[in-house]
């Protein structure tokens, strides 16, 4: 482990001894990639009054080292480490692991030669599940799921959960047999029996905002239902199309801030 005065993340670390001085708050981050798009950070800080950090990282080989650094409570799993996490996990509950992917994570402190102990958890699933319920009609029996990573993972164990025929799109469908194609995609859509599309993927997503995961916007009409999780920007490229053409549109923001709530409650739960 790195000296507090060698430490990256020395900044963060100095705030949060002198926040708990008042106070006994959680230390809480993200770990993800690239994560100038988050209002994670906002949003807890706002919400729960708790510190949380960003942490950017290329890979997962120094989570371990930085976790001890900050001494993290527990933190959330953003593109792409949702899977990838997985093996490094102590404990996983059993939805996570039926999922296959972890988005929060409770951190144990380990004694003075221990590591942390890590614990994870997926509050995607349930917050889409409760966000896509209250805009389901009777039309919206099929979905293409677009995207196969960690988020796709917990949208298709939504939809199971709703009794809800789903096909996983990608763009490596060849390598997968659990998937399809863009174009096969395409033809399920003009042969109007898929009624919902889910974007999962990061196209689109800011500063990326003028990409699009879906090519044909022309064969989306008023029966369809659009949603895409990413919420920065709001509507995506995505949504705008898919609305000028009648369809009902539904962004990510309600499902990150539900997913937030699950996993503070996860997190404070842990501490008690």
């Amino acid at each position: 482990m790195q000296s507090e005065s060698n430490c990256k993340y020395r900044h963060i670390i100095l705030d949060f001894k002198i926040l708990n001085k008042e106070k006994k708050h959680l230390r809480l981050g993200l770990v993800g990639r690239r994560l100038s798009h988050s209002f994670s950070k906002k949003y807890f800080e706002e919400e729960y009054h708790e510190p949380y950090t960003l942490i950017e990282l290329d890979d997962l080989t120094e989570l371990t080292e930085v976790i001890e650094d900050l001494g993290l409570d527990g933190f959330n799993v953003t593109i792409p480490f949702k899977r990838d996490i997985v093996p490094m996990l102590d404990g996983i509950d059993p939805a996570a692991r039926e999922i296959g992917a972890v988005n929060t994570v409770v951190v144990r402190k380990g004694n003075d030669e221990g590591k942390p102990k890590m614990y994870g958890y997926n509050t995607d699933a349930p917050a889409f599940l409760d966000t896509l319920r209250p805009h389901l009609i009777e039309r919206h029996r099929r979905a293409l799921v677009l995207g196969s990573g960690g988020a796709s993972c917990a949208v298709a164990w939504a939809l199971r959960q709703l009794g809800i025929e789903y096909r996983v799109v990608s763009r490596s469908a060849e390598a997968n047999p659990r998937c399809i194609s863009y174009n096969e995609a395409r033809a399920l859509v003009m042969n109007g029996g898929y009624t919902i599309i889910i974007n999962t993927t990061p196209a689109g997503m800011y500063p990326q905002c003028d990409e699009s995961p879906w090519q044909w916007p022309e064969l989306i009409d008023s029966h369809h239902l659009c949603y895409d999780l990413i919420y920065n920007p709001s509507p995506t490229l995505f949504l705008q199309k898919a609305s000028k053409r009648g369809a009902k549109t539904v962004d990510g923001l309600a499902m990150l801030h539900r997913q937030a709530d699950l996993a503070y409650k996860i997190w404070t739960s842990a501490t008690q």
